[in-house]
């Protein structure tokens, strides 16, 4: 039986392969491209490309792609041969160059620019990434890649997000030498959580709101759906396991560290998880995991939703993203010793306090999509309010630091009780776990909780690195030239707590008291997308990412555009599918099992036999299908007026306020009459029929 360590990363060009495969001269060159961003010549750059061709040919390959992640938030590739024809012989020969490694030509109008480019300027660029390593899927080698226009614009999310990293690299090792540490690399380090769905292919296809949406656009509740808590952690189905085997082999052939599976809270509801790596390889990976999970649920009977809220009244799935920072191999975030003492920790731990404070806005954008709105603070997700959970025993160390009392540390990690003698000693983890929060401390990460399971990581990661990058820096420039570097950081330290402490909470985010306190302490509370974005271009917010290098305002312009866009094509594309459903499935469903009702009370009022049943079932049928039409019919209309409104943040407006509550309405209405209607009847595959 063939072992994983026979095979995981026997389809990626990773460390093993360049060694294998290169010069030795070669391989240390790109090594030191790889790991301190060194630029590449056309000579290396060719020797590579003939070790990565041949790589690929012995793996089965014929074409290779650059690999890129447009606005759009997913992937984009066009394929290419290796195929080419010897100029003297018209012989066909294989053929890679350094040219075609480093660069390629994509349409760069095809994809959304926001107005970065015309229609008739269609060139762009794709740039290999060779810190992201190469991998072969299918018959092609995929090749990582950055995305740019002709004229240099940044028209992707990797390009961001590797200046976030190279920003955070450069202001943490300013801090670090301070406290005389002096890493090679501080790198920011990602470990994903991808919750997801699984359904039935039958089911899937008989629903023209899942083929079109990925999630259901209309059903009322099935008897049976979270309330006994037996599907989370239980026994993984036989067809489940069956796509966890595939998609596991399919990840770990191509190098990703996929670790973690399990049933999630929800009936079909499930969750994978990958060990950490750095953010720009997590990202990729990712990507990639999202892609192979759907061609594994296909190979087995099924399909993957990866909408945030597939079903009504059950939980929705988000992403956890996992952050911390790595100084050649040392977690910055983790602290065995004592807390109080640590002052590198604690500014650690304050930077992503006061960046979470300054830029709440920034965060909850990075997590703002039109499906995530239909999860955020659902009981199930935490809400659109940023707020950041320490723990008790952090808390009052910077507490004590801000007051000036001393406090006595109490790691509480004491041996837990178990009262069975053959049951293991062990001591608890210092904190608890708070999973309703948006940004919490874990013991030697932060979780990010907020992003919707369809999501990219790039643009979290973005904005996490380049907010806690900003703090850091302000702590270098103030620490800079300090006579007694430990007293100077405690006062750092306090003033940053006494500062930023507002958006602290330990408490249940779930809970209406917090959204009463949260407004007392002036915490954002941006509900939806639409509200949300024009945050993104706020003064303060363009000075920080351009400030940094990130962006330049005029991609940051570019990026508000395109998100407003997708906002409203979105809700307009579900809003859409409703109607059409209503229309040519539901109401001639309703209509008919009223008109049989009616006709059956007629039958029996003739006959001098009662018909209270029926004519009461009628009446009921009649109100839901009037209220259908009604709503149908208003749905419809404003889609029609929505044409019309050509400013973007206007017309995102009107999709949030107006469309998405008569939406509400046409589903309300359409549910109640499917609580009435036989199964025989009803015109496509109930929540029943999919959950259970």
């Amino acid at each position: 039986m063939e072992r994983v360590s026979d095979y995981f990363g026997r389809l990626v060009f990773n460390d093993d392969a360049r060694r294998r495969t290169l010069p030795p001269e070669a391989y240390a060159r790109l090594q030191e491209t790889i790991e301190n961003g060194r630029s590449l010549d056309i000579t290396l750059a060719n020797t590579v490309a003939s070790a990565m061709k041949d790589w690929a040919i012995e793996n089965g390959a014929t074409h290779f792609t650059h690999w890129f992640q447009p606005m759009t938030g997913i992937t984009a590739e066009k394929h290419d041969s290796f195929v080419t024809t010897e100029k003297t012989t018209g012989r066909i020969i294989f053929d890679f160059s350094g040219k075609e490694l480093i660069t390629s030509e994509p349409d760069a109008s095809s994809f959304p620019s926001g107005g970065l480019r015309a229609t008739f300027e269609a060139r762009g660029c794709t740039a290999w990434d060779p810190t992201s390593d190469a991998f072969i899927m299918n018959d092609t080698l995929y090749i990582p890649s950055a995305f740019i226009s002709y004229g240099g614009e940044c028209l992707d999310r990797k390009t961001p997000l590797l200046r976030s990293m190279q920003l955070i690299d450069r202001e943490a090792k300013r801090l670090l030498r301070l406290f005389g540490l002096n890493p090679r690399r501080v790198v920011p380090m990602v470990g994903s959580e991808q919750e997801y769905f699984l359904v039935d292919e039958d089911v899937y296809h008989r629903r023209d709101d899942l083929k079109v949406t990925g999630k259901t656009l209309f059903g009322a509740p099935a008897p049976k759906g979270q309330e006994l808590d037996d599907h989370y952690f239980g026994a993984i189905p036989f067809k489940v396991k069956n796509f966890m085997t595939t998609i596991d082999r399919e990840l770990w052939l191509r190098g990703v560290p996929v670790k973690t599976e399990h049933n999630e809270a929800a009936p079909c509801q499930h969750e994978l998880a990958s060990i950490y790596t750095d953010c720009n390889r997590a990202t990729d990976q990712n990507q990639l995991t999202m892609e192979l999970m759907k061609k594994a649920a296909k190979e087995n009977g099924l399909r993957c939703l990866l909408a945030e809220k597939p079903f009504d009244l059950v939980n929705g799935s988000g992403k956890h993203n996992n952050w911390s920072l790595s100084a050649d191999g040392k977690n910055l975030f983790d602290c065995d010793g004592d807390i109080r003492s640590n002052r590198l920790f604690l500014l650690m731990i304050c930077a992503v306090i006061q960046g979470a404070d300054d830029y709440q806005d920034l965060l909850r954008i990075s997590a703002a999509t039109a499906g995530n709105d239909r999860r955020l603070g659902g009981f199930e997700a935490p809400p659109a309010i940023i707020s950041v959970y320490l723990g008790k025993r952090i808390a009052d160390i910077l507490a004590s630091l801000e007051s000036g009392e001393s406090v006595k540390e109490d790691d509480n990690r004491a041996k837990l009780p178990l009262g069975v003698d053959v049951l293991p000693q062990f001591s608890n983890d210092g904190e608890d776990r708070n999973r309703t929060s948006p940004l919490a401390f874990t013991g030697n990460k932060f979780e990010f909780r907020m992003l919707g399971s369809s999501m990219s990581i790039a643009m979290t990661n973005t904005v996490i690195n380049t907010i806690v990058a900003d703090a850091l820096s302000r702590y270098a420039d103030l620490l800079e030239g300090s006579e007694n570097i430990n007293d100077s950081a405690d006062m750092l330290i306090a003033d940053v707590y006494s500062k930023h402490k507002r958006i602290i909470y330990n408490g249940n985010n779930y809970s209406p008291e917090w959204r009463d306190e949260a407004a007392r302490r002036g915490l954002l509370d941006l509900s939806n997308t639409a509200e949300a974005l024009p945050y993104y271009i706020s003064d303060k917010n363009v000075r920080l990412i351009t400030g940094h290098g990130i962006l330049t305002e005029k991609e940051m312009n570019s990026r508000y555009d395109v998100m407003l866009d997708e906002y409203s094509k979105t809700v307009n594309i579900d809003a859409s599918t409703m109607v059409y459903m209503a229309r040519r499935q539901i109401l001639p469903a309703v209509l008919e099992c009223s008109g049989s009702l009616c006709s059956t009370a007629a039958a029996k009022s003739a006959a001098g036999i009662g018909s209270d049943t029926e004519a009461d079932l009628a009446y009921r049928l009649n109100e839901c299908c009037n209220a259908i039409y009604n709503a149908c019919e208003s749905l419809s209309g404003l889609l029609s007026d929505a044409e019309g409104i050509t400013d973007k943040k206007e017309k995102a407006d009107f999709f949030a306020s107006v469309v998405i509550p008569c939406m509400n309405r046409l589903r309300s209405a359409s549910d109640e009459a499917e609580e009435y209607l036989p199964k025989s009847v009803w015109p496509f595959p109930d929540y029943t029929d999919m959950l259970l």
